[in-house]
C-alpha cells in the first residue's frame, strides 16, 4: 500500500500539498474496496511494460501532417511500426527532417546520458516530443513507448505530455515459438514479432527442430527436406487419450534458407536477436528417419505423428553423428548473427545408449561413468565447436546432467531448480519455469476452452512470477540474466489457436522481464491493458483474464467468486440452472452447506460477458476436515493437502490445481473427523491417462480407526479400468471411527509395452469423500 502511496505522490507532485494528500487520502480508503479503482488511479501514461519513472506534465502535443520527424545518431533505426499504427489512427504519415525540428519529433542518440543500453528518456510537451539513448535499441524502445501514448478525438491526433525515464530490468527478455509441431507462416510469425517489439521482448527463440518436423532447410543433406520435414499424420486430440486417433494426412514443410534471413533480419530491424534451436541429442526421431545410421539401432524410424518423449536418439558413439551435426551447423550458424546456439539437450532417454556397443566403447574411451556423463561429453563437444565458430551455447537446464559444459547458458523449464543451480555454478542462466511460463497450459477452467497441454496458468500467474530465486545470494543473482516465455504448438494446429494462447500472456511476461519488481501491480497492468487492446484488435486473442473464477474458502464451508474485469457483477445460481439478470448477485461468499452445482456469469451494463462459469460442490462429512500426508506432492501436483477435502474435485483436464501427484512414490493421507461419525461410504478419486504416464495405483487400501493407533481395513481395489477419473468410491458396512486412512501404492517404474517405459509413473489422487 506504501508503494500505491509513493507512486501517487510521485506522479503528483505539482499538486499543492492539500490537494496531494486529499488523493492519498482516496486511494487508501478505495485500496480496500477496488482494486480497479486504484488502478485507474496510478496507471499513469498507460504504457506496458510500466516505465521505470513516468511524470505527467500539462497539456499534450498535436501530431499534424505538417509535422516533421528527425532522426540523428542512428541510420538504421525502424519507424515502421511507428509510420504504419499513425497512418492507421490519422490517415497520413510523418515526412523525414534532416535537421533537428523545433516543433517536431526528434529522435536522437547520445551516448553521454547516464542509462542503461535499451534505456531512453521520452520527453512529451505542447513544443514538441524528444527520444534520447545512449544507443539505436534504446531510440527504438522510447518509439515504442510513444506509441503507445497516441490518442485519437475528434480527428485530431494527440500525444499527452510527460516526462518518461525507463530503461530494463533484464537483460533478456524472449519468446519461444515451436514450429516441429505445428508450422506457421511467415506473414504470421513477423505480424507476432512486430507486437514482441512493442511490448519491448527482444529475443525470438526459434524452435525449429523436434520428432515431429525438421524445419530449415540445410543444403548438403536433402533428406531433411523430403523426409524428416513430413510425417505421415497427425494426432487428433489429445495426447493422453487411449487409444490415439490420427487425421490419416500427410504434413510438414520447412523454411528455406532465405525465408529464415528474411525473418531474422524482420527481427533483427525490430531489436529481435533471433536464437535457433536445432534439438540434440534427444528429439532426434525426425532426423532418424531420414538418416537411420545415426541412430542406435539402425532404425527404421519414422517422423513422430504424436507428441511426447521416445526412446530413440542420436547415436553418442557413433563419429558420422558429430559429423552430421557439425555439417548442419555450418549451414544454420551464418543464417543467424546471434552469440547463441541453442542446442536442446532436453529429454534425452537413455535405454538406447545403454544398449548400443558404440555409446559403451565412447564411455570407457573417453573414462565416462555412465551415460549421464556420456550426455555432457556430448554437449561439451558440441559447444567446443561452436566455440571456435564464434558462438556460446544454450541448452534446457538437463545439460546440467553429468557436469555442465563449461560456457553454457542454462533455460531453466523444469522449475527454479536448475536456475539454482546453474548460478550457483557461476553459469548464466534464463528462467522459463513451465509452472509460470508455459502458454500451451490453459488458462481457464473453462469447458469450452481450446485443446491445451495441461496445467492451469492463467494472466495473473504470469505476471505474478519472479525470475529471482529468494535462494541465491546477490552475486548469485547476477546471472539471472532474463526470463522467457515457452509456447509449445502441439496442439495449436493453426495461427488462430497460437494467438489464443499467446496473448495477452506474453504481455504479462513483458512487464515482468522490463519493469522494476516494486513498479508492477497486477490491478494497474490490468487497466494499461484494457486500455491497450488496440494493439491487439488484428488477433484472436484470449479474455479468459477476466472470467469468473471460484475457490473453495473457509474450511470448505463457504464458496467465494471473482473477476478482475471492472464494473462487472457477477449473477449465479445453485440450482443448476443458466444465470441471467434476475439470479443472486454475488456480493460475499457463498455459505455451502450441501452438495450444489455453482453456475455464474459476468454483467456488465446489463450484458452477459465472457463465459459462464461451472462448478460441482461435494460435501460429505470428510469436507473442510484435516488431511495429514506421508509424503507430500511433487511438480506441479505439490498441493495443499487440505484440497483433498475442499468439496472441489480434481478436473478430468487434470489442471484445476486440485490432484496430489507422486512421481514413484506411494500415497498415504489420514483423515481426521474430529469425532466419532458412522460410515457407510468411503472413496478417494485416482487419474489414469498412461499416455500421459500417469497410472492409477497397483492397491487402494482404505482403513479406519477410533484411536489413530490400531486401524481396520473397510475398502480394497485393485482394478481401475476407466480412462480419465476413475472414482473408488465404495459401499461398505457402517462402523464408527473417526479417522480415515487411505494408502496407495504407485506402480514405480513404468514397464515395457507402455508410453515411457523405465521411468517413474505419476499417481494422482483427489477429494476423500466419507459418507
Amino acid at each position: 500500500m506504501l508503494k500505491g502511496f509513493m507512486t501517487i505522490c510521485f506522479l503528483n507532485r505539482a499538486l499543492s500539498d492539500r490537494v496531494k494528500w486529499l488523493a492519498l487520502l482516496f486511494a487508501w480508503v478505495f485500496q480496500f474496496f477496488s482494486l480497479n479503482i486504484l488502478a485507474q488511479e496510478i496507471s499513469g501514461s498507460g504504457i506496458i511494460p510500466k516505465p521505470a519513472l513516468e511524470l505527467k506534465r500539462s497539456g499534450s502535443f498535436a501530431i499534424q501532417k505538417t509535422t516533421r520527424l528527425h532522426i540523428s545518431g542512428s541510420d538504421h533505426l525502424s519507424t515502421a511500426f511507428f509510420d504504419q499504427y499513425l497512418k492507421d489512427v490519422s490517415g497520413f504519415t510523418l515526412l523525414r527532417s534532416n535537421r533537428p525540428v523545433p516543433k517536431g519529433i526528434n529522435l536522437m542518440v547520445d551516448t553521454h546520458l547516464k542509462l542503461k543500453s535499451e534505456g531512453y528518456l521520452l520527453d512529451v510537451s505542447q513544443n514538441g516530443i524528444t527520444v534520447k539513448a545512449i544507443d539505436e535499441k534504446g531510440l527504438f524502445y522510447g518509439l515504442q513507448s510513444l506509441v503507445q501514448l497516441i490518442r485519437k478525438k475528434n480527428k485530431i491526433i494527440t500525444v499527452p505530455a510527460y516526462h518518461i525515464q525507463d530503461e530494463p530490468r533484464f537483460a533478456y527478455r524472449g519468446m519461444h515459438l515451436d514450429v516441429a509441431r505445428h508450422l506457421f507462416s511467415v506473414q504470421s510469425i513477423k505480424k507476432w514479432l512486430d507486437l514482441l517489439a512493442l511490448y519491448k521482448i527482444n529475443t525470438f527463440h526459434w524452435h525449429l527442430t523436434d520428432d515431429q518436423g525438421w524445419r530449415i532447410k540445410i543444403k548438403k543433406y536433402p533428406l531433411l527436406q523430403s523426409v524428416s520435414a513430413y510425417r505421415d499424420e497427425t494426432l487428433i486430440g489429445h495426447k493422453r487419450a487411449d487409444p490415439h486417433r490420427f487425421d490419416g494426412k500427410r504434413y510438414g514443410g520447412y523454411y528455406t534458407q532465405e525465408e529464415v534471413k528474411d525473418i531474422v533480419a524482420y527481427a533483427s530491424a525490430r531489436q529481435i536477436t533471433t536464437i535457433p534451436e536445432i534439438e540434440m541429442p534427444g528429439h532426434a526421431q525426425a532426423v532418424l528417419a531420414a538418416y537411420p545410421q545415426l541412430g542406435c539401432t539402425g532404425g527404421p524410424y519414422q517422423t513422430a505423428t504424436y507428441w511426447g518423449v521416445f526412446e530413440d536418439v542420436f547415436c553418442a558413439g557413433n563419429e558420422e553423428t558429430f559429423q552430421f551435426l557439425e555439417d548442419v551447423l555450418d549451414e544454420v550458424i551464418p543464417l543467424f548473427p546471434s552469440a547463441y546456439i541453442h542446442i536442446g539437450g532436453d529429454e534425452c532417454l537413455k535405454n538406447r545408449w545403454h544398449n548400443c556397443p558404440k555409446c559403451q566403447k565412447r564411455i570407457k574411451a573417453e573414462q565416462l561413468k555412465d551415460e549421464h556423463e556420456l550426455q555432457a561429453y556430448f554437449i561439451a563437444r558440441i559447444e567446443r565447436y561452436l566455440n571456435v565458430k564464434g558462438k556460446k551455447i544454450i541448452g534446457w537446464d538437463e545439460i546440467l546432467e553429468g557436469g555442465l559444459a563449461p560456457d553454457a547458458t542454462v533455460m531453466s523449464w523444469r522449475g527454479l531448480e536448475g536456475g539454482i543451480a546453474a548460478a550457483r555454478l557461476k553459469h548464466d542462466v534464463i528462467m522459463t519455469p513451465e509452472k509460470f511460463l508455459y502458454l500451451d497450459y490453459y488458462q481457464s477452467f473453462n469447458k469450452t476452452e481450446q485443446i491445451a497441454a495441461g496445467g492451469y496458468l492463467p494472466l495473473k500467474k504470469v505476471y505474478g512470477f519472479e525470475p529471482i530465486p529468494a535462494e541465491l545470494n546477490p552475486e548469485e543473482q547476477q546471472y539471472i540474466k532474463g526470463v522467457q516465455a515457452n509456447v509449445w504448438s502441439e496442439y495449436l494446429s493453426d495461427a488462430s489457436k497460437a494467438e489464443y494462447m499467446i496473448f495477452p500472456r506474453v504481455i504479462a511476461l513483458a512487464e515482468t522481464a522490463w519493469s522494476l519488481k516494486e513498479n508492477k501491480l497486477y490491478a494497474d497492468f490490468l487497466s494499461r491493458l484494457m486500455a491497450n487492446r488496440w494493439f491487439l484488435k488484428k488477433l484472436n486473442y484470449s479474455t479468459a483474464f477476466y472470467d469468473v473464477t471460484g475457490a473453495s474458502i473457509n474450511e470448505a464451508k463457504a464458496f467465494a467468486l471473482s473477476t478482475d474485469l471492472p464494473n462487472a457483477e457477477i449473477r449465479y445460481t445453485l440450482n443448476n440452472e443458466k444465470p441471467g439478470l434476475s439470479s443472486m448477485k454475488y456480493s460475499r461468499p457463498i455459505p455451502i452447506t450441501q452438495s450444489a452445482a455453482v453456475k455464474a456469469q459476468l454483467f456488465r451494463a446489463g450484458k452477459p460477458v465472457g463465459k459462464m462459469f461451472e462448478q460441482v460442490i461435494v460435501k460429505s462429512m470428510a469436507t473442510g476436515k484435516k488431511v495429514t500426508l506421508t509424503h507430500s506432492g511433487q511438480g506441479n501436483y505439490n498441493i495443499d493437502a487440505q484440497c483433498l477435502t475442499n468439496g472441489i474435485l480434481g478436473s478430468y483436464l487434470y489442471n484445476n490445481g486440485e490432484w496430489l501427484g507422486l512421481s514413484g512414490g506411494d500415497f498415504e493421507a489420514v483423515v481426521d473427523l474430529g469425532e466419532e461419525k458412522t460410515m457407510c461410504e468411503v472413496g478417494i478419486n485416482t487419474l489414469n491417462y498412461q499416455w500421459q504416464k500417469m497410472h492409477p495405483p497397483k492397491l487402494l487400501l482404505i482403513e479406519v480407526s477410533t484411536d489413530q493407533q490400531v486401524y481396520t481395513e473397510v475398502s480394497r481395489q485393485t482394478v481401475f479400468s476407466v480412462e480419465g477419473i476413475n472414482m473408488a468410491l465404495h459401499k461398505i458396512n457402517p462402523v464408527k471411527a473417526r479417522y480415515l486412512r487411505i494408502k496407495a501404492s504407485n506402480i514405480g517404474i513404468i514397464p515395457d509395452g507402455f508410453y515411457g517405459a523405465g521411468t517413474k509413473a505419476w499417481l494422482l489422487l483427489d477429494e476423500i469423500i466419507v459418507n
